[in-house]
């Protein structure tokens, strides 16, 4: 498995410090890695040499599984939403990049799509593809949590809050059963709706955290030229690059809360970065298309 160097937190002000994940590796990074760990391992000790996992057009789970699958010798198979994509992928940088790894890309309409879980349909696949290791959509299933449940060191126990952005659940969930008694993980869901909770507590053994659902910017991958104004603005000031559909969310939230009056003076906050960079450029691709300003 990749090996890497736990990197040191970064400090933004007294009470702020981030914990930069996305540092682990330029494509397998952040969550991924942490959600794939055990998954790779799990399809290495049972001989299995096929990936299949699904995803949507800009979906970095797509590219961290078609990069994770060139790396560690496994053949990569990604259902990707949306049908009219089939002739995007050489202006698409995510699938580009993932046909590149050698990922075969099978395009399925948005009502087959949401038959991923359905066992029929499964069926049909390995039909088609032969035996596969299958990941989930977003790659949160018990092992993932596992993996998650490694993002916190001992040199962590210091801080009060522990802030990390939401997709499928499964980062949060590794996240809430790995804290300390005293700490309180809140997360900053990118999509809307009221659905995530029950899915975290599918997973999570604990009650201290909270979905802090109010920084969604419209959902999942709506953006605001406020927002990209102050993704930019703090990659020029701490030099750290956040993402449009989940980091930069989530730090814009921490921010707001705290001029709010959220957290006491006191309290120290550690946010997870959990990479996602790589949608930094299909992001501009849109912001390019509407006349709007770009993330630097």
């Amino acid at each position: 498995m990749l090996e890497f160097k736990d990197q040191k937190n970064i400090r933004i002000s007294e009470q702020l410090s981030i914990k930069p994940e996305y540092k682990i590796h330029p494509y397998i990074s952040g969550n991924k890695y942490r959600k794939l760990k055990y998954n790779l391992l799990k399809a290495q000790e049972t001989k299995q040499h096929s990936l299949l996992t699904f995803g949507g057009a800009f979906s970095n789970h797509i590219a961290a599984v078609a990069a994770a699958g060139k790396k560690f010798g496994f053949k990569t198979i990604g259902i990707i939403r949306g049908e009219e994509l089939v002739t995007e992928v050489a202006s698409n940088p995510t699938l580009k990049f993932a046909a590149d790894c050698g990922m075969l890309l099978k395009f399925v309409s948005r009502s087959d799509f949401r038959r991923k879980n359905e066992d029929s349909f499964l069926e049909a696949l390995k039909s088609q593809y032969g035996q596969f290791y299958l990941i989930p959509e977003g790659g949160t299933n018990a092992l993932a949590i596992k993996g998650c449940e490694e993002i916190l060191t001992e040199a962590d126990a210091q801080f009060d809050f522990i802030c990390c952005s939401v997709g499928t659940g499964g980062t949060i969930s590794g996240l809430i059963n790995s804290a300390l008694p005293h700490q309180k993980v809140l997360g900053f869901p990118a999509l809307k709706g009221g659905f995530l909770t029950e899915e975290i507590t599918k997973f999570a053994h604990s009650k201290h955290w909270e979905l802090m659902d109010g920084h969604h910017f419209g959902g999942y991958g709506k953006v605001s030229d406020e927002l990209i104004q102050f993704i930019n603005d703090f990659k020029f000031k701490y030099n750290v690059p956040l993402d449009p559909i989940y980091t930069g969310k989530m730090l814009f939230g921490i921010y707001d809360m705290i001029q709010q009056g959220f957290f006491s003076k006191t309290s120290r906050i550690l946010v997870i970065h959990t990479g996602g960079l790589q949608g930094i450029e299909g992001m501009n691709m849109r912001l390019k298309q509407q006349n709007r300003s770009l993330l630097v």
